[in-house]
This record gives structure tokens, C-alpha cells and sequence, in this order.
């Protein structure tokens, strides 16, 4: 594959895509601080355990730039389409079939998981807690679906007006949170999943157009770090760029126009380093190494929580082993080592056994309009925003929320999500 790939791509977007998600998952493994204190499990947070930890999100929080990057391929894919006389029909059910398949599994173990630990006694709120913290990487997909539901507005808007619509829908994010802390209307701050995500999406068809060349990349960066740093000095968002349990406003749920800061401060260091990295990644060892990860990102990214909660609970069935160290402690940072690497070893095998799922089967019949893609989307966001929520436990004879699970499986399943046999396969 990777001796196959054109001369013309651009290997950074695909570099970043996958640095971006690879970051986020060691983001997670790192965050979560277990530990037994007279014979019971806690589940503590880094972020709340050590606070000085809540800077590292600065660079932890790497969404904004796999957001960037989403804007330079789908402003690529766009253009395709539209130079070949294609639809947007047959667009969007081509992503959605490829964003919505990996999940599809994910939330058959977890339904069948659930039902089984219901059965087992399992309390339902140890379920709740365990089943959120395996679903929660899953709001990204439903915001960035939404996100392409919108492309040929969001693209239109950028061929007329350039960076003034970047900084129109910017704008409108700061609005939003203006109204929202200056005016008590907290309600309004839920739209800006709308406004900062798509900002940052905007981003990247600037990049694409080459319109973020010379002096604007480090004007971003910077730009964006003395915003960022205004509005967490000044403001009301905290430092940290993800939420803190206990803490009253989070910076990403509902994003926040600090988070859009970050985010603009990401685009510009990531472009500053475009022109080295290129040039690495001509490297064929590079090249194929990110070829590799990009094979597999979405396996890796959704299932990394499912296996870090798994391994917990198995240590805590094994009367706590490794978990008597107490969080925050230098022994605690120094054991996250063999903590990676013990996760990323049970995360390989997934690779093997359910990579296949981000390979959709070929031939699929482009629907006739868009409105059954349009429907697919809707309800498969709307499914797994509510499993990101607050997780896959409820009440009922089987203990699931079994309305939360199907909607995304009814709306993957409309989308021609189902990899069969011949797909997974071939």
C-alpha cells in the first residue's frame, strides 16, 4: 500500500491523522489513575488527582487538529466528486459507511456485555461508569459526521468568501459564549458544537486551497496561544482543554471558544513542521509505518477504553494487582510505563480479529437521494451521543438501554455499514 500511493498526496495529512488519534488514546491511558485503598477499587482522574497535569491537555487534546485534517480531505473528496459529475448522495454514503462500520461492532459487545453483566449482578451503576468510559471516545463520530452532513454548505461558503468564513463561523462561536457566560444563557452553549467544530473543520479547506502558506502559520500558533492564554487567565474556561470531574464548566462539553483557540494554535504548529516532516515521510519506513497505523486508526481508537477498562477490571479481580501504588507519585509515573505497554499489547489482537470492519464491502448501491444517508446520520448520532453520555446501563428486563443501542445500529445498518462476508474477507 504504501509503495502504491500517488506522488501528488499529501503524506502529512495522513501523518497527522493518525499522530492525532494515536495521541488521544495515550491521552486516556495516561488519565486514568485506578487504585485499592482498603480492599476497593477507585477510579480516580490524573486531571483531578494532579492538577498541574490539566496543561498537558494543551497538547493532549490533539481533536481540533484530526479536525483540520478533516476539512483538507473532504475538501479533496468534494472537489472529486463534483469534478466527475457525482452526488451527494453517493458522497456522503461512501464516508458514512466508513465512519459508521467500526462502531457497529463496538456496540454489539458492549449490548451483549451489558446483558450478561445484568444477569451476573452486576451493579447498574458500575456498569453505567464502565460502559461511559469504553463509549465516551465515540462523541467525536457524531459530531464529526454532523460536521459532514455540512460540507457542501461549509465548502460553498469557503469558495465565496476564503478565511472570512472561518472567521465569520469563529465569530459565531464567540457569540455563543459570550451569551452564555456574560448573559446567563447556558442553554445557547450546546450550538457550539456546531460553530467551533466547524471552524476548526474550515481550517482545513484554507490549507487545502494553500491559503495558510508562509507568515500565516506561525501568526496562527501564536495568535492562538495568546488567545487561549487570555481566556483561561481572564475568563471563564479552565486550563484544562478536556472535562474534570467536579469541575463546573468544561472547555469541551460543550467545546468552548478556548477550545477553538487551541485549536487554532494546533493548525499553526502542525503546518510550521508540514515542510520537515514532507520530507521525512518520503522515507519508506515512515511512510509505510503511517500507512499501517491509518489501516487500522479507527480499531485503534475505538477500542483502546474498551481494553483499558477490561484490563481494570481484571486487575481488580486479581485483588488489585499493580494498582497499590497511589496516583501522582513519581513510582505511579514511572509505572505508566509498563501500563502503555501492557494496554497496547492487549489492543494488537483487536487489530487482527475487527480491523476488517474499517473496510466496508465493495459494490454498494448508491442510493437513489440523500435522504436515506440523511437519515442514517441522524440517527446514528443521535445513538451514540447518548451512549457517550452516560453510558450503555438502564433500566428494563435487560438491563441496557436497548433504544440507545439500536438507533446507531439501525443507522449504520441503512447506510450499508455491515461489512459481509465477502467484505471483511476481500
Amino acid at each position: 500500500m504504501a509503495d502504491q500511493t500517488p506522488a501528488a498526496r499529501n503524506r502529512y495529512a495522513d501523518f497527522l491523522r493518525a499522530a492525532s488519534i494515536l495521541v488521544v488514546v495515550l491521552g486516556h491511558w495516561l488519565m486514568a489513575a485506578p487504585f485499592m485503598r482498603d480492599g476497593r477499587a477507585e477510579l480516580s482522574h490524573m486531571l483531578d488527582v494532579s492538577p498541574w497535569t490539566r496543561w498537558l491537555t494543551w497538547a493532549l487534546q490533539i481533536m481540533p487538529t484530526f479536525f483540520v485534517v478533516g476539512g483538507f480531505s473532504n475538501a479533496i473528496s468534494w472537489q472529486k466528486t463534483r469534478e466527475h459529475g457525482g452526488a451527494y448522495a453517493d458522497w456522503l454514503s461512501s464516508r458514512l459507511r466508513r465512519l459508521m462500520a467500526p462502531v457497529l461492532p463496538l456496540l454489539v459487545f458492549w449490548a451483549a456485555l451489558g446483558i450478561a453483566a445484568h444477569f451476573g449482578g452486576v451493579g447498574a451503576e458500575m456498569l453505567r461508569v464502565g460502559s461511559q468510559v469504553a463509549l465516551v471516545p465515540t462523541w467525536f463520530l457524531a459530531v464529526y459526521i454532523l460536521v459532514i452532513l455540512l460540507v457542501p454548505l461549509t465548502y460553498r461558503a469557503w469558495q465565496r468568501l476564503g478565511l472570512a468564513s472561518f472567521a465569520l463561523v469563529a465569530l459565531g462561536a464567540g457569540a455563543v459564549d459570550a451569551l452564555a457566560f456574560g448573559g446567563g444563557l447556558t442553554a445557547l452553549r450546546w450550538i457550539n458544537y456546531a460553530f467551533v467544530w466547524a471552524a476548526v473543520h474550515q481550517l482545513g479547506y484554507a490549507w487545502q486551497a494553500g491559503r495558510l502558506g508562509g507568515w500565516r502559520r506561525p501568526a496562527l500558533a501564536s495568535g492562538g496561544f495568546m488567545a487561549l492564554l487570555l481566556l483561561v487567565t481572564y475568563g471563564p474556561f479552565p486550563v484544562s482543554m478536556v472535562g474534570v470531574p467536579g469541575e463546573e464548566i468544561s472547555n469541551s462539553l460543550p467545546p468552548t471558544v478556548a477550545l477553538l483557540a487551541l485549536g487554532i494554535m494546533q493548525a499553526g504548529l502542525v503546518l510550521c513542521l508540514e515542510a520537515p516532516l514532507r520530507r521525512w515521510l518520503q522515507s519508506r519506513r515512515a511512510w509505510a509505518a503511517t500507512v499501517l497505523v491509518n489501516a487500522n486508526i479507527m480499531t485503534v481508537y475505538l477500542w483502546h477504553s474498551t481494553v483499558l477498562v477490561l484490563f481494570i477490571g481484571l486487575l481488580v479481580k486479581l485483588d488489585g494487582a499493580g494498582l497499590g501504588i497511589m496516583p501522582g507519585t513519581a513510582a505511579w509515573w514511572w509505572s505508566r510505563i509498563p501500563w502503555v505497554l501492557a494496554l497496547a499489547v492487549l489492543l494488537f489482537p483487536s487489530l487482527a480479529l475487527l480491523g476488517r470492519f474499517e473496510r466496508p464491502p465493495p459494490g454498494h448501491r448508491p442510493p437513489a437521494n440523500a435522504r436515506l444517508p440523511l437519515a442514517s446520520a441522524l440517527l446514528f448520532c443521535l445513538g451514540i451521543a447518548v451512549l457517550a453520555l452516560d453510558g450503555i446501563g438502564g433500566e428494563g428486563p435487560l438491563g441496557i438501554r436497548s433504544w440507545a443501542v439500536a438507533l446507531p445500529l439501525v443507522g449504520g445498518l441503512l447506510a450499508g455499514a455491515a461489512p459481509s462476508r465477502r467484505g471483511a474477507d476481500g
